[in-house]
């Protein structure tokens, strides 16, 4: 039988950001409830009251506190790295420009601390380098294929310890500290290890300290 609570439980699982809102305990019960009454009327197909939905949202609250993403604990294995002066070039993705995408480590030195990560869509590839090298990339492609440049940016890396990856959570837990405090992300690139963010980098100093407190709070 479907519930009050099943219904008000689908409802605020459907929005991580207002299940934060709750554990946090900076959203009051009472307005919850009005906002969502319609809602949950709806779904049930009959009236509810007020109280019942705020009854709801309590028990649900309890359970959220011990079993929400907020208990995930980084250790001293995730590290944080930032590099700056970086654009990203979008071209098309074509034979010609796969290709040309095999040349690009070579203009690179990776050794010496360049930057360079290549991602292949369905329909584009977009090439994220340090902004020295934006003139010799470009010069890899024909200028019609070229649909976006982003200049001004900055990477910010994390290493990510294995036995995150069976960790659920992990990624929204991170998305949400950004998003918390109105950085906008241009771009998120990851391998098995690693997540990199890329950001203008007029917000980079606030993300890494955003980032770097996530990290190091108990």
């Amino acid at each position: 039988m479907v519930t009050v609570a099943h219904i008000v439980e689908k409802i605020v699982k459907q929005r991580p950001f207002l299940q934060e809102a709750l554990t946090k305990g900076i959203i009051n019960y009472g307005a919850l409830a009005d906002n969502i009454l319609n809602e949950v009327e709806k779904e049930l197909n009959k009236p509810v009251t007020h109280a019942a939905v705020m009854m709801a949202l309590r028990r649900m609250n309890e359970k959220l506190e011990t079993a929400f993403v907020k208990t995930l604990k980084f250790n001293e294995q995730c590290d944080l790295i930032i590099r700056d002066g970086l654009v990203e070039i979008t071209v098309e993705k074509n034979k010609q420009n796969i290709e040309a995408t095999k040349q690009l480590p070579e203009l690179v030195d990776l050794p010496r601390g360049d930057f360079l990560t290549l991602t292949h869509g369905i329909y584009e590839i977009t090439i994220i380098t340090n902004q020295k090298h934006k003139k010799s990339v470009l010069n890899k492609f024909k200028k019609d294929t070229v649909t976006h440049i982003i200049d001004d940016l900055s990477a910010l890396t994390i290493t990510i310890p294995l036995d995150f990856l069976d960790t659920p959570g992990f990624f929204y837990l991170v998305t949400r500290e950004l998003t918390w405090e109105d950085i906008n992300t241009i771009e998120i690139v990851s391998t098995l290890t690693e997540l990199t963010f890329i950001l203008k980098s007029k917000d980079a100093p606030r993300a890494f300290t955003c980032i770097k407190q996530l990290i190091t709070r108990k």
